[in-house]
Order: C-alpha cells, then sequence, then structure tokens
C-alpha cells in the first residue's frame, strides 16, 4: 500500500464536502437522500475496517458516534436512538472548503486538524473546528477513522 500524501488526503477532503453538498441537494430534490448518506458513510468511513471514533459537531445527549448508524444519523436525522439529530447534511449546504492547519504522514495514516466552511443557501458562511484520521482503504481510497468537529470557542 502506498504511503499517504498531503494531496491523499485534499482529494479526501474535497470528495467528503461534496458528499455533504450532495446528499442536501438529493434532500431538496425529494430524492432518497438518506440512501445517498448511507453511500457517504459507507465510503468515506472505515467503520468496515475497524474502529472510528466520530464527534460531530451538534452532538450533545450522544457525543460519540462510534457506530454506522449514528454517523448516518447525524448527517440524515430520523434515528430514534439520536432523537438530537436534525440532519446536519439536509440543511443544505452549497459548499463546504476546507482550511487545513496541519496535515501529519505517519506510515499507514494521516491526521488533518484546520477548519471547514460550511456555505448556506442565502451564502452564509458557518466555520466549524475539525481533526480527521484517514487509513487506506481496501482500493486504496481514504477512509476516515478519526471525525472531531465543534464551533470555534466563544468568550
Amino acid at each position: 500500500m502506498s504511503r499517504i500524501t498531503t494531496e491523499d488526503v485534499e482529494k479526501a477532503q474535497a470528495i467528503w464536502g461534496q458528499g455533504v453538498v450532495d446528499i442536501g441537494q438529493v434532500f431538496q430534490d425529494g430524492g432518497d437522500y438518506t440512501a445517498r448518506a448511507k453511500e457517504h458513510v459507507d465510503s468515506l468511513y472505515a467503520y468496515d475496517l475497524g474502529d472510528v471514533v466520530f464527534k460531530p459537531t451538534l452532538a450533545a445527549a450522544a457525543q460519540f458516534r462510534n457506530e454506522e448508524n449514528g454517523a448516518l444519523s447525524y448527517f440524515v436525522g430520523g434515528n430514534n436512538d439520536h432523537a438530537e439529530d436534525h440532519g446536519f447534511a439536509i440543511k443544505p449546504w452549497t459548499t463546504v472548503r476546507f482550511e487545513n492547519s496541519g496535515i501529519i504522514l505517519l506510515d499507514g495514516i494521516a491526521l488533518a486538524m484546520g477548519n471547514y466552511f460550511f456555505t448556506d443557501l442565502s451564502g452564509a458562511e458557518t466555520k466549524v473546528e475539525y481533526s480527521f484520521g484517514y487509513v487506506r482503504g481496501p482500493s486504496g481510497e481514504l477512509r476516515i477513522n478519526l471525525h472531531h468537529s465543534s464551533l470555534p470557542y466563544q468568550p
């Protein structure tokens, strides 16, 4: 398996961001947004490869989503086990932009931290802090095994 590069991480981030936008678009179009979100989680997170630790931005009652159903619920809502979820990805968003503070490349894993910015239909941007960890999937694609995001501290 080839070493993970900065370019690999940036490509994975672009794919993740477009996936969030796509889920919202499918929702707006009246399509099966849950199926699109499941595809997003299945293809971009490493739940099938081992442990994934996931702390989404707007989760309080169930802070951590270390199982695939919890991650899916965060993106689209509708899961009674996570009643606080209203579907982050179905807001919808028009763009997602990453600004990496740093990317650490290690043997077989990569860690990225920074801010990502979500633009809504009105053009307003929401800044969110993130840390993602990546491993290679069976086809060489990057998969997320660590996802932590939070809104910036407001003193």
